[in-house]
């Protein structure tokens, strides 16, 4: 019966990665993500139900819009595809069994995707265009407050602990408001952190400091890699305030969000 369950598990995975898809475009753009009709970006055609079947509709069709028969981004059925793998992974990690339903595991695995849904949009909003939306951070940190309140409820931890998380949250905000009001900048550092916060509060100090290091390594591989090719053939320097820094510390912290859920549920 739990292939039955993944495979139900697997097609909201993959309506979520075409969801993402679909938010990484439009919410930059401020396009509704939920009222405005699914078009295609090339003719503007109103997509049918059967386009919008993820994964299917994309082989149905190969890989082209049905009107103007633009072809379509492969990388939209490979996060479909990666979206339902992700969920029926975490489903696995969390043993969520049909047999076995547990209601605090299923609170922690629907956690665990909301959690996901803000890095996963802020991270690719990032590596398009080098900002990070407020909409989606400020998603970031209701989910990470109902967390909190969760976790408080359910265990013995000092209040003290979440009320730092909070005051650090209050004290970022404040001065992103602050520098926006007085000198009309969007302070991308100062979001930087407010994202660091949130991983800090559903990953814990280990994740958090292990992401910020797997972020860095990557941020100098690229960098490295980077200046090789630009004096073979004569690229632009780059410059700190081009690279997507919240992309990476994202991808990062996705991995190893995996990587230490499957230690922790199978090995302490």
């Amino acid at each position: 019966m739990n292939i039955f369950l993944y495979a139900i598990i697997f097609i909201i995975g993959t309506l979520f990665g075409s969801f993402y898809t679909l938010a990484v475009y439009r919410i930059p753009k401020d396009i509704d993500i939920i009222k405005k009709h699914s078009y295609c970006p090339n003719c503007n055609n109103k997509l049918g139900f059967l386009e919008l079947i993820p994964v299917l509709s994309y082989i149905f069709l190969g890989g082209k819009c049905k009107h103007c028969g633009q072809k379509i981004r492969i990388r939209y059925l490979l996060l479909e595809l990666l979206g339902g793998i992700t969920f029926v992974t975490l489903a696995i990690l969390f043993k969520i069994e049909v047999y076995n339903l547990n209601m605090s595991n299923i609170i922690i695995y629907v956690f665990a995707i909301l959690y996901l849904t803000a890095i996963i949009l802020i991270s690719g909003i990032d590596k398009e265009y080098i900002r990070i939306d407020k909409r989606v951070l400020a998603y970031g940190i209701i989910i990470s407050i109902l967390y909190m309140i969760y976790l408080y409820t359910i265990g013995d931890t000092s209040i003290y602990r979440y009320a730092i998380y909070l005051a650090v949250y209050i004290i970022l905000l404040a001065a992103d408001t602050i520098l926006l009001k007085k000198y009309a900048k969007v302070s991308y550092i100062i979001e930087i952190l407010i994202l660091l916060n949130t991983i800090l509060i559903f990953g814990g100090t280990a994740m958090f400091l292990m992401t910020v290091v797997m972020s860095v390594v990557a941020i100098l591989i690229y960098m490295l890699l980077h200046k090789t090719v630009q004096k073979n053939v004569g690229n632009k320097k780059l410059k700190i305030e081009e690279m997507p820094i919240g992309f990476y510390i994202g991808a990062s912290n996705i991995i190893l969000f995996f990587m230490m859920t499957f230690v922790t549920e199978y090995f302490i």
